[in-house]
């Protein structure tokens, strides 16, 4: 389901300080160094596919982007079962 437009602004409105950071690690220098930009590749290839509807509604509730956003799952997914 889509976040509300009502939600958003509400969520826009609060301060930094409103905001719980606790279970989110402080994003240092070390983190910088192994940062990699990750740019969407050029060679896209339009196929058919058949995925599941609640795999496809969660992924469209996302909005704008969503087929960008699969395809990142999808790459992420195949680089961790590599050697």
């Amino acid at each position: 389901m889509p976040i509300s437009q009502t939600r958003l602004k509400e969520l826009a409105s609060r301060s930094d300080k409103q905001i719980d950071y606790s279970d989110i690690p402080e994003l240092d220098e070390a983190f910088f160094e192994k940062a990699k930009l990750v740019r969407p590749a050029a060679d896209k290839r339009q196929i058919t596919i058949r995925i599941d509807a609640d795999v496809l509604d969660w992924f469209r509730g996302q909005g704008k982007g969503y087929q960008t956003h699969m395809n990142a799952v999808l790459k992420a997914y195949m680089l961790s079962q590599k050697p």
